[in-house]
């Protein structure tokens, strides 16, 4: 056998392998020889087909054989000959073979890069100042009001205003033509809801009940139907009657009605408490993300072409699914897909660098996911969602399931890790945003 490597980038080879015509004809010899023993061809017993017979009839099967087993045992020859160690499946490119003839294929794959690590310990990383505004108490508060408002006429003789539910007819065309459902009768509209398009809500403030005015506006861009996209309509819109909410008084009592089982102050502090929480997790979780983005750059190298095209649509299909199930049309989505690959292309490059550092981090420092990190985090997972540990053994003993989790402990330990040693540099909300 005789191989060579071309170094197509940085990170990317060729593999070409020329296997002699003797191993070929050997190959062939062997398969060709096994059908005839074990054939049974009508007009002959079993293993006395002629040879010559069972190559016309058994020739393509053999070929396909013939190839799999000749790259399968040389491919793997020559990478442990020339010291490679591919990321992801190569892609094979070859002729089929014929007896008696060399046969020459190439594998064309990635290679691990070289992980360096310059600076992972020390690292100064910004971390927003927890602060707490008691309002928003007040703004959950409000909202369970609100869930439990009632309409009541406004009897005051006042304009619609911002907040108020006004009771109106409308009647849309575009272009002097009735706009496909564009009309309607006694239909509630929340003023600021933004039910409308942009202009129509705006345009009925200051109205009085019985007026009539006629909004000019423009379809927005884009649009969920796209043959009305920046198109200019009209509305004849009267307004009927005016509604405002009617809020509950904000009491003990106003509690128990909602089916709560605690008094309004300490409805407030638990409000609070949970506030706090999920405040402060998403700190933590945003600061843990900035600490391996300074990893990142403080660690640079290059990444495998394939492995990041393949994280990326990875991304863009997981981008995809959460999209649609927040109704994002399919015009919409290819439109954001194009307007932010770039986005995706530098979220996937620095997950794939991310994992290489924390790898060879955790190999430096012994911090390599155990078996006993693996069982302890099962049980910690039984008593946290209360399902059985065996049925949680059963869904982690699928490899890929097996193999996220592995990598996610092992996440974990390297970064409690650069946690110890991190120098934080704490800043207000504001400014840490600026910075993003």
């Amino acid at each position: 056998m005789k191989s060579s490597v071309e170094n197509l980038s940085s990170l990317q080879r060729r593999l070409n392998i020329e296997i002699p015509a003797a191993v070929v004809q050997s190959a062939f010899q062997k398969y060709f020889t096994d059908i005839q023993r074990n054939v049974q061809l009508k007009g002959f017993r079993k293993g006395k087909a002629p040879l010559a017979t069972v190559k016309s009839l058994y020739s393509d099967r053999v070929r396909m054989d013939v190839v799999q087993d000749l790259i399968q045992k040389h491919y793997v020859e020559a990478l442990s000959a020339h010291k490679l160690d591919p990321i992801g499946n190569p892609e094979f490119e070859f002729q089929d073979p014929t007896e008696g003839a060399d046969f020459k294929f190439s594998a064309q794959f990635d290679v691990r890069p070289e992980v360096k690590l310059k600076k992972y310990e020390g690292l100064e990383v910004e971390k927003e100042k927890y602060s707490f505004d008691p309002k928003r108490v007040d703004e959950v508060l409000n909202n369970l009001r609100s869930s439990k408002a009632k309409l009541i006429d406004v009897l005051e003789d006042r304009p619609a205003q911002m907040g108020d539910t006004a009771v109106i007819d409308f009647d849309g065309s575009v272009n002097g033509k009735k706009l496909d459902g564009g009309q309607g009768t006694d239909h509630n509209l929340e003023l600021g809801s933004n039910q409308f398009i942009a202009g129509f809500e705006a345009g009925i403030v200051g109205m009085k009940i019985g007026a009539e005015t006629t909004l000019k506006l423009k379809f927005p861009k884009p649009y969920h139907a796209a043959e009305l996209e920046d198109q200019p309509v009209e509305f004849i819109v009267k307004l009927k009657a005016l509604k405002k909410k009617d809020l509950p008084e904000l009491s003990d009592e106003f509690i128990k009605s909602i089916g709560g089982d605690q008094d309004l102050q300490s409805l407030r502090k638990t409000i609070e408490k949970d506030l706090s929480e999920s405040d402060i997790k998403k700190i933590e979780d945003d600061f843990k993300n900035r600490l391996i983005k300074k990893l990142v750059k403080e660690n640079p190298m290059d990444v495998p072409p394939k492995l990041m095209e393949e994280q990326k649509k990875a991304l863009i299909e997981d981008f995809q699914n959460r999209m649609k199930n927040q109704g994002m049309s399919d015009a919409d989505y290819a439109e954001y897909v194009v307007k932010w690959d770039s986005d995706f292309a530098t979220s996937a490059t620095e997950m794939i660098q991310s994992s290489f550092l924390i790898d060879a981090i955790a190999r430096d420092h012994s911090l390599v996911c155990t078996q006993a990190d693996v069982d302890k985090k099962l049980s910690e997972y039984a008593v946290q969602t209360g399902i059985e540990i065996q049925k949680i053994m059963d869904f982690y003993g699928k490899p890929e399931q097996m193999s996220r989790l592995t990598y996610s402990i092992t996440e974990e330990k390297v970064i409690a890790h650069l946690m110890a040693t991190v120098k934080v540099k704490e800043v207000d909300a504001a400014s840490l945003k600026e910075k993003q």
